[in-house]
């Protein structure tokens, strides 16, 4: 028995070793087909072998954004939605990369923004959002993707540059991984801007900016949009009544609400205990509204950030919400 159990290691990590990319069922697999008559051990016992002898990688988990908390809404009027991405990573024919930062009026489709920028990084955005926030007023909801600097794996979904919305008073709208339908009207600019003005690219980052210049003078004051009755974006599109304000506001809470100070360390103090929930909010109040089955809600402002169930003292990422009828894509 014991020479039975010493061939078939041998096999399992002999075939391993001839086959590197395979994991315990390709193994167990191969080997099946090479003596069908035998009566080979299960794949778990197979996996336990490798493991032992330090030949399965362990499989890198990766931390996923949570779900956006708020439904998608359609709009009906300007400033009541606006979408933010990025066009890819353009390679200029310098060398290179040219990240396009833009922002369009979901119900105008009104370009508020099409910047060549050479990094995709908070700092490298944030200035280029406030320039239009200073032009043309705040928008009720931002629609992004799941992406940095737009959102981020921690509690909420939310980055540095969502959180600064949110004191402005914007609701982060995300849509689902992998849905780019639900930006449809954002991802049919895209296509037009790509064909346009990026093949080829231009040589230099300002050349290109030059282009995307030029194509934003032309999509929103010489073409048409049948789903704008044949009008310009520019003779439809109107400025947000919100102006952009001198000092950012401080975030509030209705009287009544439990208000607790987030740590340096994204912990905050719950019943003599720190309870983690993310150093993106350190330093910032969140709100704790009672809820049923000693669960109290979190939020910061108006957004939720998951549920904290006293029992546990663990936080559960927050609920997607469901969502209305996407924003579809027009020419």
């Amino acid at each position: 028995m014991i020479e039975v159990q010493t061939a078939f290691i041998l096999y399992t990590v002999a075939t391993k070793l001839a086959h590197q990319s395979f994991g315990p069922k390709k193994v167990m697999d191969c080997l099946r087909a090479l003596e069908p008559e035998r009566r080979w051990p299960a794949d778990s016992t197979a996996g336990k072998i490798l493991k032992r002898n330090h030949l399965v990688k362990e499989r890198v988990r990766r931390r996923r954004v949570p779900p956006d908390p708020h439904a998608l809404v359609d709009c009906n009027a300007p400033a009541q939605s606006w979408s933010a991405d990025f066009k890819g990573d353009v390679p200029l024919s310098n060398g290179k990369r040219c990240y396009p930062l833009t922002i369009t009026d979901n119900h105008s489709r009104f370009i508020l923004q099409c910047r060549a920028l050479h990094t995709t990084t908070t700092d490298a955005v944030k200035p280029w959002f406030e320039w239009v926030f200073r032009q043309q007023g705040l928008p009720e909801r931002l629609r992004t993707d799941n992406g940095p600097p737009f959102a981020s794996v921690a509690a909420g979904g939310l980055s540095q540059l969502s959180k600064w919305w949110i004191r402005l008073g914007i609701r982060p709208e995300r849509i689902r991984p992998a849905k780019p339908s639900e930006n449809g009207r954002h991802e049919r600019m895209h296509r037009s801007l790509k064909e346009a003005v990026m093949r080829p690219p231009a040589r230099t980052l300002s050349a290109q900016q030059r282009r995307f210049d030029a194509f934003v003078e032309e999509f929103n004051w010489q073409r048409s949009h049948e789903a704008l009755q044949r009008q310009t974006p520019g003779s439809v599109h109107q400025p947000s009544p919100r102006p952009y304000p001198e000092r950012l506001p401080e975030v509030e809470y209705p009287s009544g609400v439990t208000v607790r100070r987030v740590r340096r360390t994204g912990e905050f103090k719950w019943r003599g205990r720190l309870i983690y929930l993310s150093t993106v909010l350190a330093k910032e109040p969140i709100g704790l509204f009672p809820c049923d089955n000693d669960r109290w809600e979190i939020r910061y402002s108006f957004h939720p950030l998951g549920l904290l169930d006293e029992s546990t003292q663990r936080i559960i990422p927050a609920e997607p919400a469901s969502s209305t009828p996407p924003l579809r894509g027009s020419r």
